[in-house]
């Protein structure tokens, strides 16, 4: 069997060194809260809030490193109280998508696009793809175990030497399976 761990993903954000300083100030430096299950990859102890037409989110947690283009992940749910139809991406591919306003301490911004649900997807490294005949961008189908078992249709494989095996999925998905980060899931086609 194939099986991967789970991670549930919360609404979170990312943002460029650029506006980390406009939001939290000159030569400021995230400050890492835990790792997270990507190498490299953390929650900072920083958050901010973002406003939306028609709601507004505080305490969003800013996953660091800063990456080259800001960009916000939030569930559909977090979308609608947000007042927000952002399209369904993989992270990275902000192209077209509804911009929104953030808030930290030293200032704001108002980001022109960047606003995504993400695209349920599993890192694989490249020795765990291989191993499992699996290529960078392949859609698979998993299920996942328990009282609301579910199949997940379409989940991406992203392969790099960079990744570690964990399932991407966010909060609504999670709660429709009524699973958690840790639980795992079977890969059953590719």
């Amino acid at each position: 069997m194939k099986q991967v761990p789970i991670g549930v993903s919360a609404r979170h954000i990312h943002l460029s060194p650029e506006h980390i300083e406009a939001l939290f100030g000159a030569g400021y430096e995230l400050k890492i809260m835990k790792d997270l299950s990507q190498p490299g990859q953390y929650a900072a102890e920083e958050t901010v809030a973002v406003v939306g037409p028609k709601g507004r989110f505080d305490k969003v947690r800013i996953l660091g490193p800063a990456r080259s283009k800001s960009q916000l992940e939030v569930s559909r749910t977090d979308a609608f109280a947000l007042g927000m139809k952002p399209p369904v991406r993989e992270s990275g591919h902000i192209e077209g998508t509804p911009g929104i306003k953030v808030i930290g301490p030293a200032g704001e911004v108002e980001l022109e696009e960047g606003v995504i649900v993400a695209a349920r997807h599993i890192h694989f490294h490249t020795e765990d793809a291989a191993k499992w005949g699996i290529a960078d961008k392949q859609l698979l189908t998993v299920r996942v175990e328990g009282e609301r078992s579910l199949i997940f249709e379409q989940v991406v494989a992203r392969v790099s030497e960079q990744f570690a095996l964990d399932m991407h999925i966010d909060t609504d998905e999670a709660n429709a399976a009524g699973v958690k980060t840790g639980d795992t899931a079977t890969i059953l086609s590719e």
